[in-house]
């Protein structure tokens, strides 16, 4: 590749990783807060969700 198109390569994939960058900054900004970060961030980590399943199929063995 002849020197002015490497160089033009590598300005244009600065650019676009600096967009990229910014981008994720904005979505970030965006999204904050949501419920996904509250569960993320262990809101309800101390909730047992999967109790009542359990309990169903336990429940379900003992009727057979």
């Amino acid at each position: 590749m002849a020197e002015p198109a490497k160089k033009v390569a590598q300005q244009a994939e600065d650019r676009l990783e600096e967009l990229a960058e910014t981008v994720r900054k904005k979505f970030d900004k965006v999204t904050e807060g949501t419920y996904r970060d509250r569960v993320v961030g262990g809101r309800f980590a101390g909730r047992d969700d999967h109790g009542g399943e359990k309990n169903r199929a336990e429940t379900e063995r003992q009727q057979d």
